[in-house]
C-alpha cells in the first residue's frame, strides 16, 4: 500500500514538473507555419499557406516581413487572402503584410498566391513578426541537420517537379521605393555662374573726371591773377631800382 501510494506521488510529481516545464517553454513552440495546397517544384499559381502564432498576450501583430527564398521573385506574389485592413507591400527581397494590430494573442493566418514555385526540394520564408508594442519575433533560423533551432524558420517541402515542366520567364525586379524613376523629371533650375571671369566689367565711373575738370578749372584763375601779382610785384620793384638809380646819379 505504501508502495503504491510512492509511486502515485511519484507520478504526480513528474507529471507537475512536466506541466511546469512546458508552461514556462510555452512561448517556445509559437512559431510561423506554411504549407501549400499544391507543393510541388515548378508548379505554378499555388496558393501558400501562413500561419504566424501570437506570442503576447498584451500587444496584437502588425506586420510580418518575408524574406523570399532564391527562384520566387517579389512582383511574382500576391496576397490573397489576409486580416481586415491588411495589404501586402513588395520589396526588393521579399514582401511584407500589414495592417491594424490585431487582437492581443490571436494568430495571423493569411494566403499570397505564387506565380511559380522554383525548382528545389525546400522553401525557406524567413520571417519577422512585429507587434504594435515594438516587439519583433525573428523567425529565421533554417533547420539543418535535423536540428531544431529555438527561432526556425517556416519551411516548405517539395514534391518533385512533374514531368515536362519548365520554368517560366522571370518577372521584372522590384525596384526600391527610394530608387523609383519619376515619369516626368523635374528639371532643377540653375543659377548663372557669378564668377569674376563671367561677369560683365562694370561701367567705368566718370566721377574722378568731372572732379579733376572742376578743379582744373577753379584752378586757372588763382594762377593767372598768381602769375599777374608776381609780374607786378617784379615790375613795381624794377621801377623802384631804376628810379633810386636815378636819383643818386
Amino acid at each position: 500500500m505504501n508502495r503504491t501510494r510512492s509511486t502515485v506521488r511519484a507520478v504526480t510529481g513528474a507529471a507537475l514538473v512536466a506541466g511546469a516545464l512546458a508552461l514556462a517553454a510555452g512561448p517556445a513552440f509559437a512559431h510561423v507555419e506554411v504549407e501549400a495546397e499544391n507543393a510541388q517544384a515548378l508548379a505554378t499559381g499555388v496558393t501558400v499557406s501562413f500561419n504566424a502564432e501570437a506570442e503576447s498576450t498584451t500587444a496584437g501583430v502588425t506586420s510580418l516581413r518575408v524574406v523570399l527564398p532564391a527562384g520566387i521573385a517579389p512582383a511574382d506574389v500576391t496576397l490573397a487572402q489576409g486580416p481586415d485592413g491588411w495589404t501586402l507591400t513588395p520589396a526588393e527581397d521579399g514582401y511584407t503584410v500589414s495592417g491594424p494590430a490585431v487582437t492581443p494573442g490571436k494568430d495571423v493566418a493569411y494566403k499570397v498566391t505564387v506565380r511559380q514555385l522554383p525548382d528545389a526540394k525546400e522553401l525557406a520564408f524567413k520571417t519577422l513578426q512585429t507587434y504594435s508594442d515594438g516587439h519583433v519575433d525573428r523567425w529565421i533560423e533554417v533547420p539543418q541537420n535535423g536540428a531544431k533551432p529555438d527561432k526556425p524558420a517556416p519551411v516548405l517541402q517539395l514534391k518533385a517537379a512533374a514531368p515536362g515542366a519548365t520554368p517560366v520567364a522571370p518577372s521584372p525586379t522590384v525596384p526600391s521605393p527610394s530608387a523609383t524613376p519619376s515619369a516626368t523629371p523635374t528639371p532643377t533650375p540653375t543659377t548663372p555662374a557669378t564668377s569674376a571671369a563671367a561677369a560683365p566689367a562694370p561701367a567705368p565711373s566718370t566721377a574722378p573726371v568731372a572732379d579733376a575738370e572742376d578743379d582744373s578749372s577753379s584752378a586757372t584763375p588763382i594762377v593767372i591773377a598768381a602769375v599777374a601779382a608776381a609780374a607786378l610785384a617784379a615790375g613795381g620793384a624794377w621801377w623802384w631800382l631804376r628810379r633810386r638809380d636815378t636819383s643818386n646819379g
